[in-house]
C-alpha cells in the first residue's frame, strides 16, 4: 500500500465497521469470523479487492511435517525469516521505496529483523539504504492494515487446510476464489497483482 494512503485505508476500514454497529477499534481477526458477523468480513473483502493501491502476497506451505531444520542447520525461526526473504525478494521493485512491517512473532525478534533487512538490502544492492527503507515489527491490533492482512491469510490457509464447518469462514474463502479468480492453492502467475501466491515446496535433502 503506498504510504501516503495508509490513512484513507485505515479510516474506511473503521467505517465499514461503523457501518456494521461494531466499534471502530474492534481487531479484525480471521479467528474471530462467524456467521452473524459473515457480511461485515465480505464487505472488507469486497473493499480490499475494490481498491485498487491494495495488494496481497503469500508464501503457503503445504506440509510442515517435511520440514527437516536439522538437515540444515537452522532453527525454525531461522526457516520462518527466511521465508520471509523468499516470499519478498521477487516481489521489491528496484525503483521503489519500502516500509517493511512484521507482526510480532516474540519478543526476541529484533536481532532477525535487522538482519532480514540487511539480506533483503543486499539482494537489490541497497547500499545506501533508499530502497528498503525499514523493516520493523509491530502489533496487529494497533494496525488495520495488518489486520486485514491477517483475515486475507486466514482464508487461504483454510483453502488450503480444506477446512470447513464455519459458514462465515466458508463464505470468505468463496468470495476470496470468485474476486481473485484463482482456487488459493496454487501458486500464481509471478506478475499477478491483486493476489499473489506462491506454494513453496520443502527440499528433500541439503544441496
Amino acid at each position: 500500500c503506498p504510504i501516503e494512503k495508509v490513512r484513507e485505508t485505515s479510516v474506511r476500514i473503521r467505517e465499514i465497521k461503523i457501518l456494521h454497529g461494531l466499534k471502530p477499534d474492534l481487531e479484525i481477526k480471521w479467528t474471530k469470523i462467524s456467521p452473524a458477523k459473515k457480511q461485515f468480513y465480505l464487505d472488507l473483502l469486497n473493499y480490499f479487492f475494490d481498491d485498487d493501491d491494495l495488494h496481497f502476497r503469500a508464501l503457503i506451505v503445504p506440509d510442515k511435517s517435511r520440514l527437516r531444520h536439522e538437515t540444515f542447520g537452522q532453527t525454525h525461526d531461522e526457516w520462518y525469516y527466511k521465508m520471509y526473504f523468499d516470499m519478498l525478494k521477487v516481489i521489491l521493485n528496484p525503483r521503489a521505496h519500502y516500509r517493511i512491517y512484521l507482526d510480532i512473532k516474540d519478543t526476541r525478534g529484533a536481532a532477525k529483523i535487522a538482519k532480514l533487512h540487511e539480506v533483503l538490502r543486499n539482494s537489490l544492492y541497497d547500499v545506501s539504504w533508499e530502497i528498503i527503507e525499514s523493516v520493523q515489527i509491530v502489533r496487529s491490533h494497533e494496525v488495520e492494515i495488518m489486520q486485514l492482512t491477517d483475515m486475507l491469510l486466514g482464508a487461504v490457509s483454510y483453502a488450503n487446510r480444506g477446512l470447513s464447518g464455519n459458514a462465515g469462514k466458508q463464505a470468505l474463502v468463496e468470495r476470496m476464489r470468485s474476486r481473485s479468480h484463482y482456487k488459493l492453492t496454487h501458486t500464481t502467475l509471478l506478475r499477478e497483482d491483486k493476489v499473489n501466491l506462491f506454494r513453496w515446496q520443502a527440499s528433500e535433502k541439503q544441496e
